[in-house]
């Protein structure tokens, strides 16, 4: 029998009506009904270090993880977090107490928030902004304030005076995120030291996303918020495995923070996948102990095909703003005479065979980003020269 429903009352929750299917569900459907090159979804087309995967596997002969692991995550993993903390930040975590193994970065974001917030929460974050973002404020009950990283001389950058002026009586968090996702903006130690400052002053806490943290190219370079004065007592930070050693699919991430700010992550955490990727976190484990030759290699190599494509995108006539850190390249459609990137990427398989992702998805106001469209690096080389040419029926 069918219960019939109310008619006055729409079933999805109120707070979620405003998101739909994600746009990177939207798009890599798209490639794959048009055979087109998807360069839109932010993932590698190649696996990471053999001997992270033969971890895996031998985790799963000697049944270690096959059942529930502990839930704060395995202490092998825990350990090895907090042992990278300290090794590359001087950084000093608890591994019992003060870091939580989550199901991948976008859990440990969504619980942070849930943890954190209050109905009528003002949460600061940066757009364009990572499409969860949006999302965990919303099932958190928070208000969204964006800031907007805007473009300047070829880059995007943040406006500190813009951020002072956002932050209200009603200000509970900023929610950072540097290596930032789309810009490939790298937060200076200056503008860094700026929001320290503030956070402090105004008695803020801080989520900050550092997914990307082994990913910065040239002159850049990461330097984790919590290391600033004042800064660790109230700020969670968020690192991930699937971005740094190519498996985005096992879903390992982590939090760090304080004993409180963990314990309340935590909280919220439990109630949401309670474990996850038990065999995958001792891969994990062994793969935060590798050289400090393979972080090199590995941010290299990104770093060179971040170059092979953006030269293919600037010879197909995109204006490209270089990122400093990631695995994408924002670009502008305006010299092509276009300003939707919506409908410039739903016609853009069709026309060159190539998928991308319009950013005006990332931003509260689509107009702001409107002509930007956002085109990931982290392929095969042979991937990207194709995507090249193809790209190159634009100019003509």
């Amino acid at each position: 029998m069918t219960r019939m429903t109310s008619s006055a009352r729409p079933l999805l929750n109120r707070r979620l009506a405003e998101f739909g299917t994600t746009i990177f569900a939207e798009m890599s459907a798209l490639a794959l009904s048009t055979g087109a090159i998807n360069l839109g979804q932010g993932f590698p087309d190649t696996d990471g270090p053999e001997e992270v995967r033969e971890a895996a596997v031998r985790a799963l002969r000697d049944g270690l993880g096959n059942q529930y692991p502990p839930g704060p995550g395995v202490p092998e993993l825990r350990t090895a977090v907090a042992a990278h903390q300290q090794r590359r930040y001087g950084l000093s975590y608890d591994p019992d107490r003060e870091v939580l193994v989550t199901a991948g970065a976008t859990e440990a974001i969504a619980a942070s928030l849930i943890a954190l917030l209050e109905p009528g929460d003002e949460v600061i974050a940066f757009e364009p902004y990572y499409d969860s973002y949006a999302a965990c404020i919303a099932m958190a009950g928070g208000t969204r304030v964006p800031v907007t990283l805007r473009p300047h001389e070829g880059s995007f950058r943040l406006d500190l005076d813009e951020l002072r002026d956002a932050v209200t009586d009603r200000t509970r968090l900023l929610l950072i995120n540097t290596p930032h996702n789309p810009t490939g903006t790298v937060l200076t130690r200056a503008e860094l030291a700026a929001i320290a400052e503030l956070a402090v002053e105004r008695d803020l806490l801080v989520v900050t996303d550092e997914v990307y943290e082994h990913l910065v190219f040239d002159d850049a370079e990461h330097v984790p918020l919590a290391t600033f004065p004042g800064m660790r007592e109230r700020t969670v930070t968020i690192g991930s495995a699937g971005k740094t050693f190519s498996f985005t699919g096992w879903k390992v991430g982590w939090v760090t923070g304080t004993q409180e700010l963990v314990a309340a992550v935590r909280t919220a955490k439990q109630y949401l996948t309670y474990v996850s990727a038990g065999p995958f976190q001792y891969a994990i484990a062994e793969a935060l102990r590798l050289p400090d030759s393979y972080f090199d290699g590995f941010r290299a190599d990104l770093r060179r095909k971040r170059d092979l494509l953006g030269d293919g995108l600037r010879t197909a006539g995109f204006e490209v703003y270089q990122p400093q850190g990631t695995y994408f390249i924002t670009t502008d459609i305006t010299p092509f005479g276009e300003k939707d990137a919506h409908r410039f990427c739903r016609a853009l398989p069709e026309r060159c065979g190539v998928v991308a992702i319009p950013n005006s998805v990332f931003y509260d106001d689509p107009d702001a980003g409107r002509s930007q469209v956002r085109f990931t690096f982290c392929k095969r080389d042979d991937v990207l020269h194709e995507a090249a040419v193809r790209l190159r029926r634009l100019a003509s």
